[in-house]
């Protein structure tokens, strides 16, 4: 039988451990410019020892980065991380670091400079808002002469259109139970909502939203009508013989009737359907100086920082406990880390951007055709981080270039190989496939062939579907269905 054995011994291990600034730090590094802006205004609220100075001027980049670079305790800090977070050394003199700070310029430890936006008024009071689909037909609601379960009815209709202005999951008979009317006064409630602006809000599919619209432009036409209901399949794929023969008229007329449908609304809903402005603000700029590409970094909205010089009188002061030193000094160490992972994450990303500036420096002179290909991997080992960094980096952070505002993660591509020369990145080929419909003949699209002939002239060599998935990305539709004949 086996006996159990208790026993001492000592083992040396290596762990991984992530400190709590540590954790802040990564953080720091995958926010967003706006999201930063925020996170520091929630640091500013929660944390007594930082404050901002308003009216001065703040750190750029390079002071920044120069007085990270002599400061002592970054340094350490850049140690620290590498050790994944193990630090035994001893926290910062606190009574020391306030007594240089109270002999320093006022804009010593500032995160940014003051911004030229600092004397416009609040954004908020610019502000407005758009009225719904739901409040602009309601609106004219009331000037409608109608039975009271008409109204009723028709402002049960209105509040349970979607965004396209379809009445969906609803039939006539469930609008009637719910405002409690007839089914006559149902039905003539959706006609009221059809008839009001936009038109024809309140149909249930295309086709009836597309002949309402088609009745009242076309009020004396035989055909359209039937058009629309029996042949907007053929219409789609241009076979146009069908309808012809169907409707007993000719292709030509056939071909002016699928004029006069494109004209038509499919969404009516369309105008008050869409999303509200997204505003990207771009965390990096790359602007050509002199014929020299510069790398500026946006600093706008970003508070200025430093830690409180009122909390030395606070530390020598008698009155203090040693509990509310203790404190004290937590919330200085908070605000000091904060204020240098802003420093050190300012930092990483003009050393990421300066590795893509200089690995895609014909893209940016060129324009997109000439963007290369690149994964996180070729970026990493240029400025000596792991890949994850370069990836947090690069995750939701913009930059504005010629060429417009783009995220950094665009940058990297899968490459295609040519037959001579050097690779192109996907996103390349996929603009030769754009530049290529936008300048085809709309009576004779180019095929996904046609269009992998032309690119083997240029010595690419592409598959077919690949193309088809590319012209999909793209949004573009196929070469039947973009065809024109008029």
């Amino acid at each position: 039988m086996a006996q159990l054995i208790l026993s001492q011994s000592l083992k040396l291990q290596q762990n991984l451990i992530i400190t709590v600034q540590l954790q802040q730090a990564i953080r720091l590094l995958q926010l967003s410019h706006q999201e930063l802006v925020a996170e520091v205004q929630r640091e500013l609220v929660e944390n007594p020892t930082l404050e901002e100075v308003p009216g001065t001027d703040g750190l750029d980049y390079s002071d920044a980065e120069n007085k990270l670079q002599k400061d002592s305790q970054a340094q350490k800090a850049d140690v620290i991380d590498q050790n994944n977070g193990a630090d035994a050394d001893a926290g910062v003199d606190w009574e020391k670091v306030l007594d240089q700070l109270a002999s320093q310029p006022s804009d010593v430890g500032n995160a940014a400079g003051p911004s030229r936006f600092d004397d416009l008024p609040p954004i908020e009071t610019n502000l407005t808002v758009s009225s719904s689909l739901q409040e602009h037909l309601l609106s004219q609601l009331g000037m409608q002469l109608c039975t009271d379960g008409e109204r009723q009815a028709c402002a049960v209709i209105i509040l349970n259109l979607d965004h396209r202005g379809y009445l969906v999951d609803m039939t006539l008979e469930d609008v009637a139970e719910e405002a409690d009317a007839d089914l006559d006064d149902a039905e003539g409630a959706q006609m009221i909502v059809q008839a009001m602006d936009p038109i024809s809000c309140g149909c249930v599919s295309l086709e009836e939203t597309l002949c309402v619209q088609a009745k009242l432009r076309w009020p004396e036409d035989p055909y359209v009508e039937g058009i629309i209901r029996d042949h907007l399949h053929d219409l789609e794929t241009r076979n146009y013989a069908v309808v012809a023969r169907d409707i007993g008229q000719d292709v030509e007329d056939v071909i002016e009737y699928h004029r006069m449908i494109r004209k038509l609304e499919p969404w009516p809903g369309r105008e008050f359907a869409d999303d509200p402005n997204q505003y990207i603000t771009p965390d990096i700029e790359v602007v050509k100086l002199g014929g020299v590409w510069k790398i500026v970094q946006n600093e706008d909205g970003m508070p200025r920082l430093r830690v409180s010089p009122y909390y030395r009188k606070v530390l020598l002061g008698q009155e203090s406990t040693k509990e509310d030193k203790t404190y004290i000094k937590e919330r200085l160490d908070s605000a000091d880390f904060l204020i240098k992972s802003i420093f050190k994450r300012q930092r990483t990303i003009h050393r990421v951007m300066e590795a893509i500036l200089d690995k895609q420096q014909e893209f940016f002179e060129n324009g997109e055709e000439y963007l290369r290909p690149m994964v996180l991997r070729d970026i990493a080992e240029e400025i000596e981080v792991h890949e994850s960094t370069v990836s947090r980096v690069t995750t939701n952070k913009y930059v504005q270039t010629p060429h417009g505002i783009l995220e950094l993660k665009y940058f990297f591509n899968a490459g295609i190989q040519r037959g001579h020369g050097d690779d192109l990145a996907a996103e390349s080929v996929k603009m030769m496939v754009k530049k290529l419909v936008a300048a085809e003949n709309p009576k004779k699209p180019l095929s996904d062939s046609a269009i992998v002939k032309l690119l083997a002239k240029t010595d690419i060599t592409i598959a077919r579907r690949t193309v088809a998935k590319y012209r999909t990305q793209l949004g573009i539709l196929s070469s039947s269905q973009r065809k024109r004949l008029f």
